[in-house]
């Protein structure tokens, strides 16, 4: 049992010696007076929580299809939803034991519409196990967690990112009841998750409530302008027929709103146009985090290279394949012409999509038009904003480290950056599917036993692979470095995860340098 600031609760033993609390509100349930509204606080409750189980999810649509039956998700009815789970060591919890343990948030992926962190596979036994106490957290998704309607709303965007602030002032306020230290918390996730993190580094209202940050297959790239949001939220309205206010979103049932947010995407891949979707018809996510001026004042990687997350140590990665997620099971990467590929390097900006299909061919001269589409997108999407993120965020270190050095000998308190790449290729699909998004996720957790991902991973993934790649995040929660040269744009070391990880320098130097100079 152990006392919060709201009441009691009460976990229960897991393995590896751990206690596990699940289901913790860390605000009130977003319905009612408070939907559509930031996060207010939870009441106190009287007795002891029984924490015992996992808490009720947010409301949110199944994943299109082929992806539903690939990836797991969980959907546990009930309106208390903002919660979050902690697993902690037992020693941590006994009188007289060690207490002040690093601490690891994660905020899960899903697209801002999809995902829980209460999936089996972010079961955080195993950061309990080697001493980390671990938190996952559930945060508002689609049109509840990032609707905006424009300068007459009165409501505040990014109500989703405000759910994840106030998780991090949970930690911030309760986590030493459970043997962590809030001086000590990184800040982890995947896709949307890892989006999000390079988004609250800019984000004023988030400085101080974490000290380091994992960002996977994501990183500071993915925001949307005002003009856009607006855009995106009155098309909703004129699709469910209501005013485009906040007080008529209100009275549309959650099932509803989630079946008119379904479609919404596949409108705007049927029809990319910018001047009807903005910036969301590149990235097809058209509720994401809002640049609104205030809560998020300027785009991210703006930001972080002015210095908002000065003296954050970041850690920052993708996967080699991480599109081929969307082409493989579905069929599509069998499907792709070499016009739709020069079409796509085309709307990515790339000066001469000729030059810019024949250096990705240089480096795979078998690849289909499909296999080309994949690493031209696997870069857009996620290997070049991860760079670009080190990078701006390198220049801060190199400025601080001109001056004088602290007693950890990092200059001025200016964090270190370490940059990944995930590169094991599951056998499944034929050997086709490669190193693509998610593949990195069990790994992270040391959770291979969980097979709620062997359809994509198989049945027989490499754990010696999971222990060099865990042991490598816990170490960086705890003192900074994972165990591989910091990155700087001298050398670009970036340590590549496979059977047998090794550093590489300046992986794929062609490629990068397509991307110099384009958005």
């Amino acid at each position: 049992m152990v006392r919060t600031s709201r009441g009691a609760v009460r976990g229960t033993p897991v393995e590896g010696d751990a206690v596990a609390f699940k289901g913790i509100p860390y605000a009130a349930p977003p319905f009612g007076a408070n939907r559509f509204r930031p996060p207010q606080p939870p009441a106190p409750w009287e007795g002891e929580l029984d924490a015992t189980a996992y808490g009720p999810t947010v409301p949110k649509p199944p994943y299109p299809a082929p992806l539903d039956s690939l990836l797991p998700e969980v959907d546990i009815p009930g309106e208390d939803c903002l919660n979050l789970n902690v697993w902690t060591p037992a020693e941590a919890l006994t009188h007289g034991g060690s207490a002040g343990r690093p601490v690891m948030v994660w905020l899960h992926g899903g697209g801002f519409t999809n995902g829980s962190g209460s999936l089996p596979g972010y079961d955080g036994s195993r950061f309990a196990r080697d001493g980390v106490v671990c938190v996952t957290v559930n945060y508002r998704l689609g049109v509840e967690g990032f609707l905006y309607l424009g300068a007459d709303d009165p409501a505040p965007p990014n109500l989703g990112l405000l759910d994840q602030i106030a998780a991090l002032e949970w930690v911030r306020d309760d986590i030493a009841a459970f043997g962590g230290d809030p001086e000590q918390v990184t800040l982890f996730g995947q896709s949307a998750g890892a989006m999000s993190i390079g988004t609250l580094l800019a984000v004023p209202r988030a400085r101080g409530l974490f000290r380091r940050a994992i960002l996977q297959s994501g990183a500071a790239q993915h925001t949307l302008s005002l003009g856009t949001a607006e855009l995106v939220g009155r098309h909703l309205a004129q699709r469910l027929g209501i005013p485009a206010t906040r007080e008529a979103f209100a009275t549309v049932p959650s099932d509803r709103l989630l079946s008119v947010q379904r479609g919404l995407r596949g409108e705007i891949a049927t029809d990319p146009e910018p001047a009807r979707w903005g910036e969301a018809a590149r990235n097809l996510m058209p509720l994401e985090p809002v640049v609104d001026g205030e809560l998020l004042p300027v785009p991210p990687l703006e930001a972080v290279a002015a210095g908002s997350a000065a003296g954050i140590d970041l850690l920052i990665g993708s996967n080699s394949d991480e599109f081929r997620l969307y082409l493989t099971p579905s069929g599509l990467l069998d499907l792709v012409s070499e016009e739709l590929a020069r079409k796509t390097a085309t709307g990515y900006d790339l000066d001469d999509p000729e030059q810019a299909l024949a250096v990705y061919r240089g480096r795979q001269p078998d690849a289909s038009p499909g296999e080309l589409l994949a690493a031209l997108a696997t870069d857009w999407f996620f290997r070049i904003p991860a760079i670009r993120l080190a990078e701006a965020q390198g220049r801060q270190g190199r400025q601080g480290r001109q001056g004088k050095q602290d007693e950890r000998g990092e200059a001025d308190g200016h964090g270190t950056v370490h940059l990944y790449e995930f590169g094991w290729q599951p056998p499944t699909f034929d050997g086709r599917l490669g190193a693509c998004h998610v593949t990195e996720l069990a790994f992270v957790f040391d959770n291979l036993h969980d097979k709620s991902m062997a359809e994509l991973l198989g049945t027989s993934p490499p754990q010696r692979l999971a222990d060099a790649m865990h042991a490598a995040w816990v170490s960086f929660a705890v003192t900074g470095e994972p165990g591989w040269p910091a990155y700087d744009r001298n050398d670009r070391a970036t340590m590549r995860f496979d059977l047998d990880p090794e550093v590489q320098y300046d992986p794929r130097p062609r490629e990068r340098e397509l991307w110099e100079g384009h958005r």
